[in-house]
């Protein structure tokens, strides 16, 4: 159904991110904070399509101002109001570096000491994990793949299985980096911590929250899935343009990302840590402390990265250009996004939330909030948006050539050509629907787009790599600039196969896959539908699936040495012969052939389909069973999807409801549910 490549590797694209929308400018006079909410509330909405947003900020001990646009349902008459929750993803992760700060406060936890102190049962098939320690998952520096989230992320389903098998996934497992070499986005190490929480405090992750967190801060409204609490009270959320609100989002790795909170709420507990109410000064200097710094890490540092503890950004543009702490935290789950802004100088805080939409949006919105808050306090923050370094075209040494090559993030993989006269061409190999980028060589090293807003650079770093250095700054209408400063690839080493090996691997790229252990409420089944689809093939970097580089004709791993975002999430690769096909497994997920799925059955009757004994779903082509009407009998734990011929879902028992469907020509079925779980199908 999706081309293995495009699916399972092709990420969120984070490289020379530019904008061109247009929205009213700003205006003349000093905005008032309300006006600087709704403001920015609107244009975070209009930048990342989102539903519905909320805000609120906090300020000296209080909720100050709250405020709202958008819809809580495209289809219900109801107000979106202040009690309106939503999913705040990785904004969790503040949450769950509070509660380890105040075991180690406690002496019951300490942050330079391995993991596998309080979870003895912690192994990896990597002896390098018995370094990782406490502090190395809360500034992501373990050197973990990145995210075992399979069949964490479900509808209506709070199924904490994702996090309660956690370390038997990860006993599979190798590192992709040396623990503590640098810090690289890893939602794994957070979910670990969750679990250290509960080791050392012998109680469930979210009752040590509710009775250490939120109740000596005087919090109401932030849960968690599984939580006793309204559920029609979140927002409602969406895929595209349908109008029909989707199930209930959960996302069960709660440390890691899957708390629900209204804005008001969020903010408050921001406000909990501008004093002394939930940490000492210590503990919240130490979560405030560069901890990017302590391995390698570009040296400009105006990046929407520069991790603290638990924080995504503890130098938050522009209020760093003032002298001002700014502490940032963004939050992303498949159709929730929030953001958590402090000031804690100023005893400051501000939350935006949205159903759709994009957490970069709305970190930028809550900091337009806090700007127009300082304002009115009398306090001036230079916001004027940084210019590149001046630097002419120069002719370029010839020694820049040798820096021609593939380079890699997990996201996507390029490749670089150089000539003499200093023209650089950059080419997005796993989006080949991207046109190639062309850069100028300058004086000061970089080579500068024809605009003149971006430049790139090579680097060669202390670990011995050479790294595609990338800067920015992109001015966004309403909403301030977003500067970017990081490593965006990293050259990747030569890995030269026989020609029967690199045959297998061209194989697997271009070879379209179905799931088969995602659970029937996944989100992964609607993910299949929403996906973007090019009709242009990748083209992969000789030696390499993505970005993982092939080791035999079974196993591909992933261990590109890449700092930030680039590098999270990579993926260990095997290829497995089963039933008389290369079934291909992803970490710990299993993919089938698309081409071994059987032709549906329709029988006289009655007919059906088992799910086997191994759990696995079971996929089907339509075949000539296409145009009649499919009605199924649901086992109890159970449910189904259909797909036309273009891979757009047509009907589901989980989304909709559905008993029945009528079957797309070209389509495919899939039957998913507990081991044994027998589905009835009649055919008319």
């Amino acid at each position: 159904m999706k081309k293995l490549c495009r699916r399972a590797c092709a990420l969120v694209l984070t490289v020379l991110l530019t904008l061109s929308l247009s929205l009213p400018a700003l205006a003349a006079e000093p905005e008032t904070a309300a006006q600087a909410g709704q403001r920015a509330a609107a244009a975070a909405m209009a930048y990342g399509g989102a539903v519905s947003v909320q805000y609120a900020l906090w300020q000296d001990g209080e909720v100050t101002l709250t405020g709202r646009a958008g819809v809580y349902s495209k289809t219900e008459n109801r107000a979106l109001t202040d009690d309106i929750l939503y999913g705040i993803g990785s904004v969790s992760k503040v949450f769950t570096t509070a509660a380890v700060m105040q075991l180690a406060e406690d002496g019951k936890v300490s942050l330079d000491t391995p993991v596998t102190r309080y979870l003895p049962d912690f192994t990896m098939a990597d002896p390098r994990y018995k370094d990782i320690t406490v502090r190395m998952l809360l500034n992501h520096s373990s050197g973990l793949m990145g995210s075992s989230l399979e069949n964490a992320v479900l509808f209506d389903d709070a199924d904490p299985a994702a996090t309660d098998t956690l370390l038997q996934r990860l006993s599979t497992q190798h590192l992709k980096a040396d623990p503590g070499a640098y810090s690289v986005y890893c939602n794994d190490g957070f979910t670990l911590a969750e679990l250290v929480v509960e080791a050392v405090s012998g109680m469930d992750f979210m009752d040590y929250v509710d009775r250490y967190l939120l109740t000596p801060a005087g919090l109401t409204d932030i849960y968690a899935p599984g939580d006793d609490f309204d559920a029609s009270r979140l927002a409602k959320t969406y895929a595209g343009t349908d109008t029909r609100a989707l199930p209930v989002e959960c996302l069960n790795a709660v440390g890691a990302g899957g708390m629900y909170a209204t804005a008001s709420a969020l903010a408050s507990f921001g406000g909990a840590l501008t004093d002394t109410t939930l940490l000492s000064q210590r503990s919240l200097d130490a979560m405030a402390a560069p901890e990017y710094d302590r391995g390698i890490w570009p040296e400009d540092t105006l990046d929407a990265l520069a991790f603290g503890l638990g924080w995504d950004n503890v130098e938050w543009y522009p209020f760093c250009q003032s002298g001002i702490t700014a502490l940032t935290k963004g939050g992303d789950t498949l159709y929730y996004h929030a953001a958590l802004v402090v000031l804690p100088e100023y005893d400051m805080a501000a939350a935006v939330l949205t159903s759709g939409g994009s957490s970069t949006y709305d970190q930028l919105a809550a900091t337009e909030l806090l700007l127009a808050a300082l304002t009115e306090e009398g306090v001036t923050v230079d916001t004027s948006v940084p210019a590149l370094p001046e630097a002419a075209p120069a002719p370029m040494p010839a020694g820049q050539l040798d820096y021609a090559g593939y380079y890699g993030s997990t996201a996507a993989q390029y490749r670089v050509d150089l000539t003499a006269d200093g023209t650089l061409t950059l080419s997005y190999l796993n989006l080949p629907d991207i046109p190639d980028q062309v850069f100028s060589y300058c004086s000061d090293g970089s080579f500068r787009d024809a605009s003149g807003a971006a430049l790139l650079r090579f680097v060669e770093e202390s670990n011995g790599e050479v790294y595609l250095y990338q800067k920015a700054v992109s001015p966004i209408p309403e909403l301030g600039a977003l500067p970017t400063s990081n490593y965006a690839a990293v050259k990747l080493a030569d890995s030269t196969l026989s020609p029967d090996i690199q045959a297998i691997w061209d194989q697997v790229a271009v070879t379209s896959i179905l799931p088969v252990t995602e659970k029937y409420t996944s989100t992964t089944y609607l993910a299949l539908s929403t996906a973007a689809a090019s009709e242009a093939l990748p083209e992969m970097v000789p030696g390499y699936i993505g970005a993982a580089r092939i080791r035999s004709e079974t196993s591909a791993r992933y261990d590109l040495q890449l700092p930030g975002v680039g590098g999270r999430d990579g993926q260990e690769w095997t290829l497995l012969e089963r039933d008389g096909g290369t079934w291909i497994q992803v970490n710990n997920a299993l993919y089938m052939p698309e081409s071994q799925a059987p032709n549906l059955f329709a029988g006289s009757g009655w007919s059906y389909a088992t799910v086997g004994q191994e759990g696995w779903a079971k996929w089907y082509h339509v075949g000539d069973t296409a145009g009649r009407t499919m009605t199924v009998q649901l086992p109890e734990d159970g449910g189904f999807w259909v797909y036309d011929g273009q891979g757009q879902l047509t009907a589901s028992s989980v989304l909709w409801g559905d008993t029945s469907a009528v079957l797309p020509e070209g389509g495919m079925v899939v039957f998913a549910g507990d081991s044994g779980a027998r589905f009835h199908l009649r055919f008319a």
